[in-house]
């Protein structure tokens, strides 16, 4: 749980800026940072759109998601609705498209992608955002998240209040990383992947 917890935790506070009231769509809702956002993002008191295949849609309404936009349907770059905030997990849209359903004073967090540039690998997406962000109205904020024992004791609160669990897709034990790793690749993952250490 700690990193991809810390790392929604982090988009939601410190990037974003998450106030009560405001509207949030988390793309990659039902992954591992994702289904951290969207109950993290509704224990701050936003209104959450969550973006994720139809099947997990069950999965992030129990969640706490508002309002579910199943990507294989629906593309939300199209639609009406504005978003003061954009977390983006995913990075399968153009920055342009996503600034266009951006509130003007709103920002978009970019968290993931699921292109890795030839040149510039990882860093492309976030380097890309850097050198748009003086030319938009809109804040873009790569993020790289750290982990801090003030963070893992936030993050326990919420825990202790009933806001925040642990949505486990599958157990692998340990003699079977391999096998869970390339599940994991696959990019269908619902929530976390769990090793059991012990039998």
């Amino acid at each position: 749980m700690p990193v991809a917890a810390i790392t929604a935790l982090q988009a939601l506070r410190d990037k974003a800026r998450l106030q009560p009231g405001q509207h949030v769509l988390i793309n990659g809702a039902s992954g591992g940072v994702g289904s951290y956002a969207v109950q993290l993002a509704k224990a701050m008191g936003a209104t959450v759109t969550a973006v994720c295949s139809g099947r997990n849609a069950e999965l992030v309404r129990t969640l706490g998601a508002d309002h579910v936009i199943d990507y294989t349907q629906e593309d939300y770059t199209e639609g009406d609705t504005r978003y003061h905030a954009i977390i983006d997990m995913v990075g399968n849209h153009p920055l342009s498209a996503m600034l266009e359903v951006t509130e003007p004073d709103g920002v978009l967090v970019l968290v993931g992608s699921m292109e890795i540039n030839p040149w510039w690998g990882p860093l492309a997406r976030p380097l890309h955002a850097i050198l748009r962000s003086p030319f938009v109205s809109q804040r873009l904020e790569p993020m790289l998240a750290s982990v801090t024992a003030d963070d893992l004791a936030e993050l326990s609160r919420y825990a202790e209040a009933g806001q925040l669990t642990s949505a486990i897709d599958r157990r692998f034990p340990l003699a079977e990383v391999a096998d869970a790793i390339r599940y994991q690749e696959q990019g269908r993952t619902r929530g976390k992947v769990v090793i059991n250490v012990l039998p």
